[in-house]
């Protein structure tokens, strides 16, 4: 039966549980380990609350579903309409204390919109910030690149993560939650209603929605 199944694979640690995407390629081992290292250490020093550590990506929202199963009454399907959808991206600042200040833009993002909301997010720095992000073209522009000093005299600093890890990247986990976890099927009735569901994640984010880092 079923049942036995289910059982006999859970003797040998195995679980029913989403299967994951992964890079195409790996980091480099020597780099990763230093970088590994070196994130650490910045760890250590949010936890005693010598900088604010931030972890900085994008992140997209459709109306392509994104929910692959649910529980249904047996002998009825429930479907989710999947068309062609705009698309709401989301740029987040957050660190593991579930603090996010969070950017919705509905349009291409490049490196003048992100350049844009990092000159907003500099404005209400509270002490010296590391922000950690990976290394899309996006982030490492040279229009990007010529904004860092300045950012810098704020108090705002960056850490690039090595390539092809975004495991090292926290913000990835609220971006997978949003999609997977804790969006309801109203989210998708309409762009409107992705729009509400997003931004009610972002006003209610570390009091309704929390991550246990």
């Amino acid at each position: 039966s079923k049942q036995t199944i289910k059982r006999v694979w859970k003797s040998c640690a195995v679980s029913w549980r989403r299967i994951r995407k992964h890079v195409k390629h790996q980091p480099d081992p020597a780099v990763y380990q230093s970088k590994r290292e070196a994130l650490e250490v910045l760890r250590e020093e949010d936890r005693q609350g010598i900088i604010d550590l931030r972890y900085f990506d994008e992140s997209g929202f459709c109306l392509v579903p994104y929910i692959p199963y649910a529980w249904q009454e047996r002998g009825e399907t429930i479907s989710i309409g999947s068309v062609p959808s705009e698309r709401l991206n989301v740029l987040g600042f957050m660190n593991k204390r579930n603090e996010l200040d969070a950017y919705t833009f509905e349009g291409t993002v490049d490196s003048d919109v992100v350049i844009c909301c990092f000159d907003q997010f500099c404005a209400s720095l509270q002490g010296p910030t590391v922000v950690v992000m990976d290394n899309a073209s996006i982030h490492t522009s040279e229009a990007f690149q010529d904004e860092i000093p300045k950012w810098e005299k704020q108090g705002l600093s960056i850490f690039y993560l090595p390539e092809y890890s975004p495991e090292l990247n926290l913000i990835e986990i609220l971006w997978r939650f949003m999609k997977y976890e804790w969006i309801e099927f109203w989210a998708y009735i309409s762009f409107a209603h992705l729009i509400q569901y997003v931004e009610e994640v972002i006003k209610n984010f570390g009091e309704k929605y929390k991550i246990n880092f």
